[in-house]
């Protein structure tokens, strides 16, 4: 006699993963990427490790997650949750991604400030500059390796450059660098094509 399906699972493909698995994922997510880098776990987590996106549907995610308000790793686990399991999908991976990482930095937030003047009480901002330093590497790390294996023609090469040196280096806002590179980057992909 064959197994029915689990309670929480009617109706769902084979490969997608149960609400649970992907509330435990996002906690992962959120606990590892304490500090920043978030970008990086997910991706490590939802392809690398899970298997649920390849690369090229986690990047469409993350550029839908930034151009949209809100927070773009928030954007991006509702993205994930729902790409997986829907409505169901989209609250499993936002609550696992913030609702441990809440009250740590609650409780943190209380020590670090209760700590401010104290002696010996700077060892907290040196730990958090370390967490600081560690996602910013780890958020290279990833553009680097994305950029790699997306990135293999001289166009998206100079627009990926241009944009980074435009904000990276010459520190102009991102909004004016988005005005102009969006239309210029739509326009180049277009021309390409149509050659």
């Amino acid at each position: 006699m064959p197994n029915p399906e689990p309670p929480d699972r009617p109706n769902q493909p084979p490969g997608l993963p149960t609400l649970a698995a992907l509330f435990v994922s996002f906690v992962s997510i959120g606990m590892m990427s304490f500090g920043g880098g978030l970008a990086a776990w997910t991706r490590r987590e939802v392809v690398q490790r899970r298997q649920w996106l390849d690369d090229p549907q986690f990047l469409s995610g993350y550029a839908l997650s930034q151009l949209v308000p809100g927070a773009t790793n928030v954007n991006l686990a509702v993205f994930i949750g729902t790409q997986m399991r829907g409505i169901s999908g989209a609250v499993a991976a936002l609550t696992g991604l913030v609702a441990l990482p809440v009250v740590i930095v609650l409780a943190v937030g209380t020590i670090y400030l209760r700590t401010q003047g104290l002696p010996g009480g700077a060892w907290l901002s040196g730990a958090l500059a370390g967490m600081g330093a560690v996602a910013i590497g780890m958020s290279l790390g990833t553009g680097i390796r994305l950029g790699q294996r997306n990135i293999t023609r001289l166009v998206p090469a100079l627009v990926t450059a241009a944009v980074a040196l435009s904000i990276g280096v010459f520190d102009l806002k991102l909004v004016h660098v988005l005005a102009v590179m969006m239309p210029v980057s739509l326009l180049l992909a277009w021309w390409g094509r149509t050659r």
